[in-house]
């Protein structure tokens, strides 16, 4: 998932409620609630930033119609830092 987040600089992100953490569904490999505990993670580790009042323009959230929450998410410096050192070292998955 870092690896998606140091590609795309900006992912939507949705949610039921502000603790129910985000859910991303753009990745139809991923198992939604797999998804949504790393999302979790990586924002609690300071890797992520979710912002449910920032939803990203022109993007179609009619995916995330369950979800009343629309925003977007992002790397953090700190996140962007550890994405590079995945990149230079070669991390596998």
């Amino acid at each position: 998932m870092l690896r998606q987040f140091a590609q795309t600089p900006f992912l939507p992100a949705a949610a039921k409620s502000g603790p129910d953490g985000p859910v991303y569904l753009e990745d139809a490999q991923q198992n939604p609630r797999d998804c949504r505990s790393a999302l979790r993670g990586l924002a609690k580790k300071g890797l992520i930033r979710v912002d449910y009042d920032i939803p990203l323009s022109n993007f179609d959230y009619q995916a995330y119609a369950d979800y009343p929450l629309h925003g977007s998410m992002a790397l953090t410096a700190r996140g962007q830092a550890v994405a590079e050192l995945m990149e230079i070292q070669g991390v596998e998955e």
